[in-house]
């Protein structure tokens, strides 16, 4: 059962970040959209989780840049996100 509530929330996530045009938060210094700030807080709860939906293969596929992903949560001021956690090559600021 939790292992399908991540793929929904993974599958959540992309399709947010679709509708909301990820690709207007390319530059890690703008400021993404307050629906994919609450899907990214969700999933952000399990730092795991997150990384594994910005490193995925899907969304790579989609355009997503791992570097700038990386960056969300910060940029979506969420207190508690986990700074400093590795994700593969990247650390989350």
């Amino acid at each position: 059962m939790a292992l399908q509530k991540k793929y929904v929330g993974f599958l959540v996530l992309l399709v947010v970040l679709g509708i909301t045009g990820f690709k207007g938060v390319d530059a890690a210094e703008s400021c993404p959209s307050k629906s994919c700030c609450l899907q990214v807080k969700k999933i952000g709860q399990n730092p795991d989780c997150l990384c594994a939906v910005m490193l995925s293969n899907t969304a790579k596929s989609s355009g997503i840049k791992p570097e700038v992903a990386v960056t969300i949560p910060k940029r979506c001021n969420l207190a508690d996100r986990p700074v400093g956690y590795k994700c593969g090559a990247y650390t989350l600021p």
